[in-house]
Protein backbone atom coordinates (compact mmCIF):
# COMPACT_ATOMS: atom_id res chain seq x y z
CA UNK A 1 0.00 0.00 0.00
CA UNK A 2 1.66 3.23 -0.76
CA UNK A 3 2.27 6.08 2.06
CA UNK A 4 -0.18 9.02 1.12
CA UNK A 5 0.92 11.17 4.23
CA UNK A 6 3.80 13.06 2.39
CA UNK A 7 6.21 12.75 5.24
CA UNK A 8 9.55 11.18 4.09
CA UNK A 9 10.72 7.97 5.45
CA UNK A 10 12.23 8.67 9.07
CA UNK A 11 15.88 7.83 9.70
CA UNK A 12 16.31 5.79 13.08
CA UNK A 13 18.65 8.02 15.22
CA UNK A 14 19.34 7.61 19.01
CA UNK A 15 17.83 10.85 21.47
CA UNK A 16 20.80 11.24 23.85
CA UNK A 17 20.25 12.78 27.56
CA UNK A 18 22.30 13.53 29.87
CA UNK A 19 20.38 15.04 33.11
CA UNK A 20 23.24 16.69 35.86
CA UNK A 21 22.99 20.12 37.73
CA UNK A 22 23.39 23.26 37.00
CA UNK A 23 26.73 23.87 38.79
CA UNK A 24 27.91 20.33 38.23
CA UNK A 25 32.20 20.72 36.45
CA UNK A 26 34.50 18.71 35.46
CA UNK A 27 38.49 19.52 35.84
CA UNK A 28 36.97 22.62 36.86
CA UNK A 29 34.64 23.24 33.65
CA UNK A 30 31.14 23.82 33.94
CA UNK A 31 29.98 20.31 32.63
CA UNK A 32 26.98 21.75 30.57
CA UNK A 33 30.16 23.69 28.30
CA UNK A 34 32.21 20.69 28.84
CA UNK A 35 29.35 18.70 26.76
CA UNK A 36 28.27 21.07 24.69
CA UNK A 37 31.76 21.65 22.81
CA UNK A 38 32.15 17.36 22.54
CA UNK A 39 29.17 17.03 20.95
CA UNK A 40 30.26 19.95 18.64
CA UNK A 41 33.77 17.80 18.00
CA UNK A 42 31.77 14.72 17.28
CA UNK A 43 30.13 16.59 14.20
CA UNK A 44 26.86 16.30 15.96
CA UNK A 45 24.75 19.19 14.41
CA UNK A 46 22.52 20.44 17.44
CA UNK A 47 22.03 20.40 21.20
CA UNK A 48 19.33 21.84 23.65
CA UNK A 49 19.83 22.96 27.49
CA UNK A 50 16.68 22.84 29.34
CA UNK A 51 16.91 24.08 33.24
CA UNK A 52 14.40 22.05 34.92
CA UNK A 53 12.38 24.19 38.07
CA UNK A 54 12.48 21.20 39.92
CA UNK A 55 13.43 17.77 40.50
CA UNK A 56 14.95 15.17 42.84
CA UNK A 57 17.41 12.22 42.69
CA UNK A 58 20.14 10.43 44.59
CA UNK A 59 22.04 13.74 45.27
CA UNK A 60 18.59 14.73 47.23
CA UNK A 61 15.32 17.36 46.14
CA UNK A 62 15.99 20.59 43.90
CA UNK A 63 13.84 23.08 43.85
CA UNK A 64 13.68 27.01 43.30
CA UNK A 65 13.20 28.78 46.77
CA UNK A 66 10.85 31.03 46.92
CA UNK A 67 12.75 33.84 45.83
CA UNK A 68 13.64 31.64 42.91
CA UNK A 69 17.07 32.53 43.96
CA UNK A 70 18.41 28.93 43.80
CA UNK A 71 20.71 28.04 40.55
CA UNK A 72 21.89 24.39 41.09
CA UNK A 73 19.13 23.00 39.29
CA UNK A 74 18.65 20.28 37.18
CA UNK A 75 19.80 20.71 33.77
CA UNK A 76 18.84 18.48 31.05
CA UNK A 77 21.33 18.63 27.68
CA UNK A 78 19.43 16.63 25.00
CA UNK A 79 20.65 15.96 21.12
CA UNK A 80 19.95 13.53 18.58
CA UNK A 81 22.67 11.82 16.31
CA UNK A 82 23.62 8.67 14.88
CA UNK A 83 23.96 5.59 16.87
CA UNK A 84 27.95 5.82 15.56
CA UNK A 85 28.86 9.10 16.94
CA UNK A 86 26.49 8.58 20.39
CA UNK A 87 28.13 5.02 20.88
CA UNK A 88 32.15 6.80 20.52
CA UNK A 89 30.75 9.68 23.45
CA UNK A 90 29.10 7.41 25.50
CA UNK A 91 32.61 6.21 27.76
CA UNK A 92 33.51 9.73 27.48
CA UNK A 93 29.72 11.53 28.93
CA UNK A 94 29.90 8.41 31.43
CA UNK A 95 33.56 9.25 32.88
CA UNK A 96 33.30 13.26 33.05
CA UNK A 97 29.17 12.30 34.97
CA UNK A 98 30.08 9.66 36.66
CA UNK A 99 27.16 8.92 39.45
CA UNK A 100 26.50 12.62 39.46
CA UNK A 101 23.66 12.09 36.76
CA UNK A 102 21.75 10.16 34.45
CA UNK A 103 22.57 9.55 30.59
CA UNK A 104 20.16 7.55 28.48
CA UNK A 105 19.30 6.57 24.89
CA UNK A 106 15.81 6.44 23.04
CA UNK A 107 16.14 5.18 19.68
CA UNK A 108 13.90 7.90 17.36
CA UNK A 109 12.43 8.38 14.09
CA UNK A 110 13.69 11.53 12.33
CA UNK A 111 11.91 13.00 9.59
Amino acid sequence: MADNSGLPAPRKMLRLTVIVKARDSFQGKPIVDILLSLYKQAGISGATVTHAARGFGARGVARADVLGLSVNLPTIIETVADNEKVGKLLPEIHRMVGGNGLITTEEVNVY
